[in-house]
């Protein structure tokens, strides 16, 4: 990507563009360590804010109906940000929130989109009736890019999900599943592992039973571990003190692994670093891509441990938790 024009400060990057490893700063400093965007490969957006039909009692950044901390883009936004990733070799986007398909754009969005690279959507699949499915059909049939539909389900039984995503979610969710595979789509069916390792075998063989119910034969399956801030921190517990990235930590370590060196998140307010750190106003790069792309991600954040710990959870593709 030989456009970005990235100079990380000496002091504070690891293994940035341009070559070798640079010196961590000393033990003890007060600045936590920081990584450059080497490429960037996934653009982000928060297409419908922190705005959500649903009030998940595990949700990092706390979406739900009356939650307007961050708004929903227009197609004129998101439109102006995919001609500035252009030239920036962007290579696949991806829109969440709060729930994209309540923005009443989404359909418009994603058609443009689909003409520059692959798309994906991070939904409840909740409001997907018979009339979006068929449009959502329409575009990824007219499109040399495939359109991923990435669909949140907690439990392989309606009390293990509802208890978490509220009472009918899994009904809900389930019929649109249903709708998206009857299709022609192969939905990433996602979850937060809310259980025991030792159970993660028998959930897994669960959810491919219930999936194969609607039909989803092959069904793909994406868990996640929980990440300890906003409503999960409430519902759990949140990070112990130690749980941080130190720099010590990040010697010999693959950056690759983060995904805050490989894409940044374009809201209705500005760019941050990632989906993950929406709520933390150091997450915010600048007004434009062009600004974002220019600063290196801090790595100040306890939730940038469970990224360290397990790669790029929130990508399609991630170092561990694809079945």
């Amino acid at each position: 990507m030989k456009d970005l024009n990235i100079l990380p400060s000496a002091s504070t990057a690891v293994n940035g563009l341009g070559g070798g490893r640079v010196a961590a700063l000393p033990r003890g400093a007060e600045s936590p360590p920081q990584v450059p965007l080497r490429a960037l490969d996934q653009l982000w957006f928060q297409v419908s804010g922190t705005v959500c039909n649903l009030r998940c009692r595990h949700c990092f950044i706390s979406c739900s109906p009356d939650n307007h901390s961050f708004w929903f883009m227009t197609r004129g936004q998101v439109a102006a940000a995919l001609a500035e990733s252009v030239p920036l070799g962007v290579k696949e986007y991806y829109f969440t929130g709060g729930e994209p398909f309540m923005n009443h754009e989404m359909c418009g969005i994603l058609e443009d989109t689909l003409e520059l690279g692959p798309a994906t959507v991070l939904t409840n699949a909740t409001l997907l009736p018979e009339r979006t499915v068929r449009e959502l059909a329409r575009l990824a049939a007219g499109s040399p890019y495939s359109l991923e539909l990435r669909v949140s389900l907690d439990g392989v039984t309606p009390e293990m999900n509802d208890a978490i995503r509220g009472d009918g979610t899994f009904a809900r969710c389930m019929e649109g599943v249903g709708r998206l595979v009857d299709a022609g789509f192969l939905p990433i069916i996602t979850a937060m592992q809310s259980w025991p390792e030792a159970e993660t075998g028998r959930i897994l063989g669960g959810f491919r039973e219930l999936l194969a119910d609607v039909g989803y034969d092959r069904a793909r399956l994406k868990i996640i571990p929980p990440l300890l801030i906003g409503e999960e921190a409430r519902r759990t517990q949140g990070y112990a003190p130690s749980m941080r990235v130190t720099h010590e930590m990040l010697h010999g370590f693959d950056l690759d692994q983060l995904l805050c060196t490989r894409a940044r998140l374009v809201t209705a307010a500005g760019v941050h670093v990632c989906p993950i750190l929406l709520d933390y106003p150091g997450a915010r790069l600048g007004d434009t891509l062009g600004e974002a792309v220019a600063r290196p991600a801090s790595l100040s954040e306890q939730a940038c441990y469970t990224c360290y710990l397990h790669g790029s959870i929130c990508a399609n593709t991630a170092a561990s938790g694809e079945f």
